[in-house]
């Protein structure tokens, strides 16, 4: 792993000679691994469509800056491009009066990598979405007819009746990926360009593990076909997330304005009811990655070598939406008897009712 160091006042070709070298090392991980997803053996006719999504954070502008040279570098020597990018911003911010930051930024956004498709949206879109079961959640369809509450509104109400930190952020989580399938679906696109780092996967291993939906990992970490019929692909996944902010800092002009920050996460206390499970593997991978950073290498190459859930016998959940085998769905079929005896006898329609383990811990805590 490359090391840049500050740059000495006595020493400034040394430093612009460290940095040029890892910027480059940080920009073959990424390009490196973009041209594994190329479709071998035919010629496309036109560019293919890749979903981006932008949460202006370092490793999304790092890879947003990466592909946007990489696609210019395309047009310099071919006049034309491989693949072009629809970028999407999801708000996740629960109040109105949030979001005028996030609107700002976006235009920074646009005005800095003009080539691409800009598009923005609440996440209390995603109740808009027909292919959720919310009968399954044992709740009315959140945008029913009603005039006095606001999309808005309904995403607070949802978000407000889980019954811990940890399922709210993971219902969050849940609305934020099928809003993303469902943007790259209308949209034509090919699959969707995560900038999960290392780091990030690593900590999105542990996190799913803890919360019951162990069984997603190969598609939540892994490049390929998802079960939404669409390829999730992570062009950052050989590089941590520090490298990533250095990296953010090196570009020419630097990205630092263009990012959020999240807090240090050093304060946080297992003992708090506020804390959550993706807190605390946030926190604990970020001191890994500082000293013991093959750890989280590893972490990520041992959960890529699980394979997906095969067989016909699997039912789509009816919050995360991913395939769930038979007599495995709900907290009943976790109880040590795995069968289809299992299932709780809830029908809607002569149909069953499912939902995955992690999901229904998420809902019923």
């Amino acid at each position: 792993m490359a090391v840049v160091d500050v740059a000495p006042s006595d020493e400034p070709l040394q430093y612009f000679c460290k940095s040029k070298c890892f910027s480059q090392y940080v920009t073959t991980k990424a390009i490196k691994r973009m041209e594994t997803y190329r479709v071998r053996g035919s010629i496309a006719k036109a560019a293919r469509k890749l979903l981006f999504p932008l949460s202006f954070g370092p490793s999304s502008a790092s890879l947003l800056y990466i592909l946007d040279q990489h696609l210019q570098g395309q047009y310099d020597r071919m006049n034309r491009a491989a693949y072009e990018l629809i970028v999407v911003h999801i708000d996740l911010n629960l109040e109105a009066a949030d979001r005028k930051q996030s609107s700002e930024l976006l235009d920074q956004y646009k005005s800095r990598f003009p080539r691409h498709t800009y598009s923005s949206l609440g996440l209390e879109d995603a109740l808009l979405l027909d292919n959720i079961d919310w009968t399954a959640l044992n709740m009315p369809e959140p945008l029913q007819n009603d005039s006095k509450n606001t999309g808005m509104d309904k995403l607070q109400q949802l978000v407000g009746s889980m019954p811990s930190a940890t399922s709210k952020t993971d219902v969050i989580t849940t609305l934020l990926t099928r809003l993303l399938v469902d943007v790259a679906k209308r949209n034509c696109c090919e699959s969707i360009l995560f900038a999960d780092s290392t780091t990030r996967l690593a900590e999105k291993t542990l996190t799913e593990t803890a919360k019951g939906r162990g069984f997603s990992l190969p598609w939540q970490v892994s490049d390929g076909m998802s079960p939404y019929g669409i390829g999730f692909n992570y062009p950052l996944r050989d590089l941590l997330k520090k490298e990533l902010v250095i990296f953010s800092s090196l570009t020419i002009p630097p990205l630092t304005d263009l990012i959020i920050l999240q807090g240090p996460s050093s304060h946080i206390s297992a003992s708090s009811k506020l804390t959550t499970i993706d807190d605390l593997m946030a926190q604990y991978f970020q001191s890994v990655e500082e000293n013991y950073p093959s750890i989280v290498a590893n972490v990520v190459r041992t959960s890529s070598k699980l394979q997906p859930l095969s067989g016909d016998e699997t039912a789509a959940c009816g919050l995360c939406g991913l395939p769930v085998a038979e007599g495995t769905d709900g907290i009943d079929g976790w109880g040590g008897d795995q069968n289809s005896a299992s299932r709780a006898s809830e029908q809607q329609d002569g149909k069953h009712k499912v939902l995955c383990y992690g999901c229904s811990r998420s809902i019923n805590g």
